[in-house]
């Protein structure tokens, strides 16, 4: 592998990390340009910004595959809840033949592609279980175990955080859960609702995943439950012809937010009527404001409404406590279950594993400045894909990080060695 600076099992001493630095590993690779953390479309969109200014990159990624959470830990009726133009990355929009809104098969083919489109080669299998800047040397070091629990560390001046704000599942302990007696899954090992036929089940969670999941079950003669604890925006997919979500981005161009979401709340109670009815209490601040705010995205119904109103899908208030086949609410109902159903969302796993404080919160994994100026942080620190504006955020990371690497890149051209992929030397 002569494209690195590469030893195994040795002490090494190099002149790009000071000449009193030394580093004892199984392996030490050093890496002549920027290191994205993660295959997801973030981290591809990133690395084809970066190819199209002519700047290689190294992406490691945990799974054996790109867009792991799309492949292996999503439910097979998922499709994109935006038009595929809002969903997709830099340099190349979606098959025409794709339909508005792509299924879960067609958006990872369309990952598949883009990648291949790039030449993106990932390096598979890769977890970071640490990444920290060494000041005496000036330099990232990443430090990640392989399938057999082999020790590498790659040395770089950049480090891409592009794990997202999905990398682990938010779990939650509820009294009593160990006594249950059935099954409690997350959404992540959720699959279809045929494995639930017949089945009592309660799904925990009311946002996008939680509404279709239980719609999921329902059209596969399960009989769910839906936890509705917190108030929530349910909003048509489409309005007036057009989706909402568009419809909602060209309306900001001419009028304040507020006023849009008057619009919006005033179309959505002509279309589904009087959500209150049916336990399902809107927020305080209209859709759009609480997005802004908080980063709550509001529900777009895909036909979960329609089977609320029907009785076919029942609201449930808060959980109290979990017994054995049975779950008791806040309002003193007890009700029987085969089966529970964690929608209960994802998290970033950032500060498990990067040894920074400045660019990143403790508390919550996220960036602690807030879009758009959430990408950059200090000594080559960058962030993609953790804006809460899903796929367009991350395309406007991408290009704002490829920019500002390509001004360092070119002014220090000389100093970096010819690059060739792990992969692909021999």
């Amino acid at each position: 592998m002569d494209n690195y600076k590469e030893v195994e099992g040795k002490r090494v001493h190099d002149h790009r990390f000071g000449k009193n630095t030394m580093s004892t590993l199984a392996r030490c690779i050093w890496v002549p340009c920027p290191v994205i953390i993660g295959a997801g479309p973030s981290g591809l969109a990133v690395a084809a910004c970066l190819k199209e200014r002519g700047i290689p990159s190294l992406i490691l990624e945990k799974a054996n595959c790109i867009a792991s959470l799309w492949k292996l830990n999503t439910y097979d009726r998922l499709r994109l809840h935006l038009p595929k133009q809002f969903c997709e990355l830099p340099f190349m929009p979606f098959p025409e033949n794709f339909p508005t809104y792509p299924t879960k098969t067609q958006f990872v083919a369309y990952l598949e592609l883009y990648k291949n489109s790039f030449g993106l080669v990932p390096v598979f299998n890769k977890t970071v279980v640490s990444a920290e800047f060494d000041d005496q040397c000036g330099f990232w070091r990443i430090k990640t175990l392989g399938l057999k629990q082999e020790e590498t560390e790659y040395v770089s001046q950049w480090l891409i955080v592009a794990t997202g704000e999905n990398a682990d599942e938010v779990v939650p302990r509820i009294d009593g859960m160990d006594d249950f007696g059935g099954p409690i899954l997350h959404t992540s090992s959720y699959k279809s609702g045929l494995l639930f036929l017949g089945k009592d089940v309660l799904v925990v969670g009311c946002e996008n995943s939680g509404m279709e999941v239980s719609l999921d079950l329902c059209n596969s003669n399960a009989r769910p439950s839906l936890v509705v604890r917190d108030s929530v925006h349910v909003l048509p997919q489409e309005m007036l012809g057009k989706s909402t979500f568009g419809l909602s981005m060209w309306l900001l161009k001419w009028f304040p937010v507020r006023l849009v979401d008057r619009f919006l709340l005033l179309v959505s109670r002509f279309m589904l009527g009087d959500t209150e009815k049916f336990g399902l209490h809107r927020p305080e601040f209209g859709p759009l404001e609480l997005k802004n705010r908080s980063g709550k995205t509001p529900v777009l119904d895909v036909g979960t409404l329609a089977k609320i109103k029907s009785g076919n899908i029942k609201v449930c208030l808060g959980i109290k406590r979990i017994t054995h086949r049975a779950v008791e609410f806040v309002d003193g109902k007890k009700e029987n279950f085969d089966a529970i159903i964690l929608a209960t969302g994802y998290k970033s796993n950032v500060p498990q594993w990067l040894k920074e404080a400045d660019m990143f919160s403790e508390e919550d994994g996220m960036p602690k400045e807030a879009f758009p100026r959430g990408w950059k942080g200090e000594r080559g620190l960058y962030a993609v894909g953790f804006t809460k504006r899903g796929l367009l955020g991350a395309s406007f990371d991408a290009k704002k990080i490829a920019e500002d690497i390509e001004r360092q890149w070119k002014a220090e051209a000389t100093n970096f060695m010819p690059y060739i992929h792990p992969l692909t030397s021999s």
